[in-house]
């Protein structure tokens, strides 16, 4: 009796684990098969290529997206890329430094990602540039997602019981390869493009699309205080790849840009970000020390340090850090015209959200 009433219980844990498997298994498809897009838009193929590679490259970023988005690209299958870049905050992080792998903060604040088309280099030293090597980065760093050899990730992808297809459609075989990976995630990050914000509609003949006060804005930005001869790059706000010391610190803690060229010349230099989200992109600068905008126009306004490789656009005619004054009025209005470079649509899009997130 003894016996069979063991056996009877050793039959039922086998079919719980069982069925707990296969539950799991089936819901991760649900997952991914009830949240993938149809096609997410990639802007530079859209916009400059030939249609039929632009559809092959929706699928490569619809593969993508669930790579960016899945822990298991790290080494405890709990960081993800998205977890340092939220859609809902311009794909950047709202914490002063991410927390990665163990609970280990990152160093710098994590810059949102959107539009890199126009970016240049990427990372605040630049020591990328090229979107689709930019995944392995963080996927590799032993702070951020723990991976030491990216050689072990297809095997561990392969595990997974949403992949196969994935890649299948993708690139027309489920062979999963780390080159294949770098290229769906870095499909995925082109895809993020800002173009819908109200100063585009603005651009495009909408004149009501901001108020006075914001063109106020815009003017005080652009030319009283020539803030877009760094920050208009490509023509939107968009950064354009450059390097500044503006002034941050007269002795460097971090030496930003010189420590990937090694020119002391460098020192002290970051990239110009990308402004577009900027309003909901706190906390600001590469190691978030401002809270708010309103911080940022202080330091400009009358903390500019004397370090050694302020840039000159930042110096009065006697070569000392620049003192803008910026009044109250000014700050506030210089910060709504800011605030008409968020791009909702973007942060609120479906094709580029968690797709691991059911509903």
């Amino acid at each position: 009796m003894k016996k069979t009433v063991l056996l009877c219980c050793i039959a039922l844990v086998v079919v719980i684990v069982y069925s707990c498997k296969k539950n799991n298994n089936k819901s991760s498809l649900n997952v991914v098969a009830l949240n993938l897009p149809a096609s997410p838009d990639i802007y530079y193929s859209v916009n400059f290529g030939d249609p039929h590679y632009a559809d092959s490259m929706n699928k490569v970023a619809t593969l993508g997206r669930v790579l960016f988005y899945d822990g298991h690209l790290s080494l405890n299958n709990a960081i993800s890329c998205g977890s340092c870049h939220k859609q809902s905050i311009g794909f950047c992080d709202n914490a002063t430094f991410s927390t990665g792998y163990e609970g280990h903060l990152t160093k710098r604040n994590s810059p949102g990602i959107n539009t890199l088309t126009f970016a240049g280099s990427l990372f605040w030293d630049g020591r990328e540039n090229n979107v689709f090597n930019l995944s392995l980065r963080p996927i590799t760093n032993h702070v951020e997602m723990g991976i030491d050899d990216p050689a072990t990730l297809p095997d561990k992808l392969a595990a997974l019981p949403y992949y196969g297809q994935l890649f299948k459609s993708a690139y027309g075989d489920n062979t999963i390869t780390v080159e294949k990976i770098t290229v769906a995630i870095g499909a995925f990050i082109n895809s993020i493009a800002s173009v819908k914000t109200r100063l585009d509609a603005y651009n495009q003949g909408d004149k009501s699309a901001i108020s006075a006060q914001e063109i106020y804005g815009m003017n005080l930005f652009n030319t009283k205080y020539n803030c877009g001869t760094c920050h208009n790059g490509g023509g939107g706000y968009y950064g354009g790849g450059s390097f500044k010391d503006i002034g941050l610190d007269e002795s460097y803690t971090d030496l930003g840009r010189g420590a990937i060229t090694g020119n002391a010349s460098d020192n002290g230099t970051f990239r110009i970000p990308n402004l577009r989200n900027v309003a909901i992109t706190a906390p600001y600068m590469h190691d978030g020390r401002y809270k708010t905008l309103g911080d940022v126009l202080d330091h400009y306004s009358h903390g500019i340090a004397n370090s050694q490789n302020l840039d000159p656009f930042l110096k009065d005619a006697k070569g000392n850090p620049l003192n803008m004054n910026i009044s109250d009025d000014e700050k506030k209005a210089i910060i709504a015209f800011l605030n008409t470079l968020t791009d909702y649509t973007m942060i609120t899009d479906p094709k580029f959200s968690n797709p691991f997130n059911l509903k």
